[in-house]
């Protein structure tokens, strides 16, 4: 089936001032939490430094599923399996409790604002008792799930890293070398993987083989913060897709529900799906990272005298059009884990693979449009090399990775009963 709409994805700063209005102006609570939650992660200073932000995602939204699907009962639970709750509860009501609920024990010292947008978010909604059903099912959902994550491994400490010394080892970068980041997150407990490794990819290629040759030449030619060979689009492109990853997508899926007029039970598991195949992305993507421990480009650039291919040459003042690498090994590539995995979800969940999509970046003004998910996260992707910060060895196993993922999510968890609970003859009455 073909559908298409216009995408337009805002991935500005918002205060909590604006989110409240955006709540007034939506009655879908699952889209005005997941905003809230990116204007915390978007605050400095709010999301804890050695805690991936992509956990609180998942835990939210899972939450918001479980409390949401305990009360329509169409798709098998996440892990929180509430009986006797009636179908008379407002779904409403038990998203924003249970997304509440989440965010004001992952991040306390927010309680103040948190509690506001849920004031808002009820005022939204008819008093009475299932209005005060739906409360109870997300407080209680959202403690569950809580208690479920409480010793997930995520609260570690870093593992100490010592940089290689051996061509490929990954190397403090230049011009600020700074320290690894998230050597600890392999060791988080999935979301729905079995284990972190489940999908590791093999080994990057070898430094004389062909195919690294081809990436070295190729990244060092496109991605040279001076390159004369990269058009001004693939400039834009590499600057463009520079913020969170993770955040494009969720903002990607919220204009895709708001569009698509999704109902709050659907909204419900398109960012569960989401989420959880995101937050699993990570976890595995780091096992992989710290497992093979690849050089960055401007490590490998600089130091291609030692990399044993004559057909690589050194430039010792190479930098990416970035300037600054990020802080964690080459292999693989976290946008294109990302976006392939996000990709995926939107194409199964929306059973189109043609939108027309117009994403604006939060990192430079304007915006770029595409035809499809597939397409966006393609170009997400290139980004990367356009930026000097990967190889493309990094982002085709990278793709794979995130495509294993997302199929895997999507044959496991919250699938559709096969038939739909019938209510109780008291919940007929009403």
């Amino acid at each position: 089936m073909v559908r298409t709409f216009a995408l337009i994805v805002m991935l500005g700063l918002l205060t909590s001032a604006q989110v409240g209005k955006s709540s007034a102006q939506s009655v879908n609570e699952v889209v005005q939490w997941n905003r809230t939650l990116l204007v915390i992660v978007r605050t400095p200073g709010a999301q804890p430094a050695t805690i991936h932000p992509t956990r609180s995602f998942a835990i939210m939204h899972a939450a918001i599923y479980d409390a949401v699907n305990a009360i329509e009962r169409t798709h098998t639970p996440y892990a929180v399996d509430l009986s006797g709750v009636s179908r008379r509860a407002s779904p409403e009501a038990a998203a924003a409790a249970a997304a509440h609920g989440v965010l004001v024990a992952l991040y306390p010292k927010l309680q103040a604002m948190l509690d506001t947008q849920l004031e808002e978010s009820l005022a939204q909604i008819p008093d009475g008792p299932h209005k005060r059903m739906g409360i109870d099912v997300g407080q209680t959902v959202a403690q569950r799930m809580l208690a479920l994550r409480s010793d997930d491994g995520s609260d570690a400490q870093l593992l100490p890293f010592v940089p290689g010394t051996n061509p490929g080892d990954y190397q403090l970068t230049p011009p600020n070398f700074p320290r690894p980041v998230f050597t600890h997150w392999a060791g988080v407990t999935p979301f729905t993987l079995a284990r972190a490794d489940q999908f590791r990819p093999g080994p990057p290629p070898p430094l004389t083989s062909d195919t690294y040759t081809a990436a070295f030449d190729e990244v060092k030619e496109l991605g040279f913060i001076n390159s004369t060979g990269r058009s001004a689009d693939q400039t834009e492109i590499g600057r463009f897709w520079g913020g969170a990853i993770q955040n494009y997508w969720n903002e990607i899926a919220q204009t895709a529900a708001l569009a698509d007029d999704l109902t709050t039970a659907q909204s419900a598991r398109l960012f569960a799906l989401l989420n959880l195949t995101i937050a699993d992305s990570v976890i595995a993507f780091y096992d992989a990272k710290y497992t093979y421990e690849f050089w960055r480009p401007v490590s490998a650039i600089r130091a291609a005298d030692t990399d044993g291919d004559p057909r690589t040459v050194a430039d010792p003042n190479w930098l990416p059009l970035t300037v600054t690498t990020p802080a964690d090994p080459s292999y693989p590539g976290a946008h294109a884990v990302i976006s392939a995995a996000a990709a995926v979800v939107l194409d199964s969940f929306f059973d189109s693979d043609q939108f027309s999509l117009t994403v604006t970046s939060e990192v430079l003004p304007g915006n770029r449009s595409f035809t499809s998910f597939t397409v966006a996260a393609g170009e997400a992707t290139l980004s990367r090399i356009f930026a000097g910060v990967h190889f493309r060895s990094d982002l085709t196993v990278g793709q794979e990775l995130g495509r294993n993922i997302a199929d895997f999510v999507d044959e496991s968890v919250l699938l559709r009963r096969h038939k739909p609970e019938r209510r109780t003859d008291s919940e007929r009455r009403g």
